[in-house]
């Protein structure tokens, strides 16, 4: 990837670095015209690097000691930060079926990957070798969004036809295998599109649907929508609505979701149910980032939702994170958001701060403090704010 560590506070470009990844010296059609790797932000403001990917997204990171796994829409990168070298894995490679990567994470000492129709493929790092889960080994679905190891132990697997669990995490044990789908859960599960998962404080697990929110707990399914609270209505987001590229218009699918909400005449991007992200907080309070209705936040019992009006950069919610003091940050189609200690608003970063792009779609700290911030394109470390 063609970026040097520590390209410092001045204004001069670093070299690149060998081996860069193709077309990783190209600067995105996004990125204002600079040199590679200068620093965007004035002395003592920030410290960063930016790493070049090439025109793709980067989706998903994992941290795991020197080592950066950085999913994206052309293929995984493993990077080493240490040595400042890289290794690529895509289609190309024996054992992976997708380029699409849409997550990344550990089990045990195996690297998950899930991908955009190539099912969900684990890598072992001491044998070098690829293996590959999908629908005949019981995956619900080819497209895996998003994989969580729950305190218990199960393995739980987000898809677009529902849920998986994996009791133990045996993933070579058919027997282990179970689905949650719509039907089989009465309608508790609201959707089958299933974007993100997180365990909440009790054990019980949270997902993030195309049609709002679900809980499983203790074997029961509940749902929660924009008529419950989720989402802010369009009266209050419509004028801050700039990013109009409406999935409605592209795709009957979420058409018909829209319609079934009475939102067919709102020709912008904004669906309140659609979650595309979600995270739970230390104190369980379960956060869910919304197409257009803002950040949501749901004790259990109450709705809270927060858009432009209090401080956010934009009410399309990409991604969150939760870093290892408790803080939720928030990546959006204008920057990435800190909330508040106190709850009350949002401390913005932008490319001005050091972001690659201020679209914001992935984020992972390491163990000295840097933010990894993934966005389309390439990758922003992050030294200090």
């Amino acid at each position: 990837m063609a970026a040097k560590p520590d390209a410092g506070v001045a204004a001069a470009p670093a070299p690149a670095a060998q081996g860069a990844v193709p077309g990783a010296d190209a600067l995105p059609a996004d990125h204002p015209a600079i040199p590679p790797n200068t620093v965007l932000a004035p002395p003592g403001r920030s410290r960063f690097v930016h790493f070049r990917v090439g025109g793709r997204n980067v989706k998903s990171m994992y941290v795991d000691g020197k080592v950066v796994w950085i999913g994206t829409s052309g293929g995984v990168i493993r990077y080493d930060a240490e040595a400042d070298s890289y290794e690529m894995f895509d289609n190309q490679t024996p054992g992976i079926l997708s380029n699409g990567i849409f997550h990344v994470s550990k089990l045990g000492d195996k690297v998950l990957l899930g991908t955009y129709g190539g099912g969900l493929s684990v890598f072992d790092p001491a044998a070098s070798t690829w293996r590959n889960y999908n629908i005949p080994d019981g995956l619900a679905d080819q497209f895996v969004y998003d994989v969580l190891k729950a305190s218990d132990g199960d393995v739980w697997i987000a898809t677009w036809s529902g849920v998986n669990r994996v009791r133990g995490g045996r993933l070579d044990d058919p027997a282990a295998w179970e689905t949650f789908t719509v039907e089989n859960t009465g309608g508790g599960l609201p959707n089958p599109w299933v974007y993100a998962l997180d365990e909440g404080r009790d054990g019980e697990m949270w997902f993030a649907t195309e049609y709002g929110l679900a809980r499983y707990k203790d074997g029961q399914w509940t749902h929660w929508q924009h008529e419950d609270g989720l989402g802010a209505s369009y009266d209050v987001v419509k004028k801050s609505i700039q990013f109009t590229s409406d999935p409605g218009r592209a795709s009957a699918h979420h058409a018909q979701q829209k319609a079934e909400q009475g939102l067919q005449n709102i020709n912008v991007a904004y669906n309140p149910n659609y979650i595309i992200s979600l995270v739970v907080d230390d104190d369980g309070i379960v956060w869910c980032g919304t197409w257009g209705g803002g950040l949501a936040r749901f004790d259990g019992h109450t709705w809270r939702n927060y858009t432009t009006a209090d401080g956010l950069p934009s009410n399309h919610i990409f991604m969150l994170y939760k870093d290892p003091l408790g803080r939720v940050w928030a990546g959006t189609s204008k920057g990435l958001a800190r909330l508040n200690a106190d709850g009350k608003g949002f401390s913005v970063f932008t490319m001005a701060d050091g972001l690659f792009a201020d679209n914001v779609f992935s984020m992972a700290q390491a163990a000295d403090g840097s933010m990894w911030v993934g966005s389309f394109g390439g990758v922003a470390r992050i030294d200090q704010w």
